[in-house]
């Protein structure tokens, strides 16, 4: 860990506090009407960090979270809060991370530096995919694209705001959530749409 990014490590609470003052709108978005996608969440994959290809058809019957990640950001020390997360709703909940350099606050140049950071920093033991482009543009990752358009998720058209925003998938495959960074994965309000869902 560079001493930059113990700084921000150690910075984190207090970001998270004055987000928690200071609460903004839009920071959580939700499938209300439980509209059901257009194009199946099963049909999509992604190339996972150790380059194998990850068939979301293995996800059926599990709640999902999908989450942009980055080493080099206030935000990094949540890879300690979804490692949490993880092991508490082990069986029930996959957390998907998809490093991304698009707010340039990735840090490591290389999968096998991200995925290595990421175990020895955090513990984390959920799986990592290669890093992509998660924004809005013509690189876009498709499962970011399907995120970010209701012509195929069936609602919401939020691509990330910033590092770890977090989409949340049903256990029918429907997207339910979108979460901004400022959303701790601990919060009330994942581990209540994690439930009711």
């Amino acid at each position: 860990m560079t001493p930059r990014q113990s700084f921000l490590k150690a910075v984190y609470p207090i970001l998270m506090l004055k987000e928690k003052l200071f609460h903004k709108t839009g920071n959580v978005l939700s499938n209300h009407q439980q509209i059901k996608p257009i194009l199946s969440f099963y049909e999509l994959f992604a190339n996972a960090n150790n380059g194998t290809t990850f068939s979301f058809s293995l996800l059926k019957g599990k709640n999902v979270m999908l989450v942009n990640t980055a080493s080099n950001c206030g935000y990094t020390a949540q890879y300690a809060e979804l490692e949490k997360l993880y092991e508490q709703q082990k069986g029930s909940l996959i957390i998907l991370a998809f490093p991304s350099n698009d707010f340039k606050q990735q840090g490591q140049k290389s999968d096998e530096e991200i995925a290595s950071f990421c175990k020895m920093n955090y513990g984390v033991s959920f799986p990592i995919m290669k890093k992509s482009v998660v924004i809005k543009n013509p690189e876009q990752n498709m499962v970011f694209e399907w995120l970010s358009n209701p012509d195929k998720n069936g609602w919401c058209s939020q691509a990330p705001l910033w590092n770890f925003s977090k989409y949340l998938i049903n256990r029918e495959g429907t997207l339910t959530h979108f979460f901004a960074s400022t959303v701790s994965p601990l919060s009330k309000a994942v581990k209540r749409a994690i439930q009711e869902y």
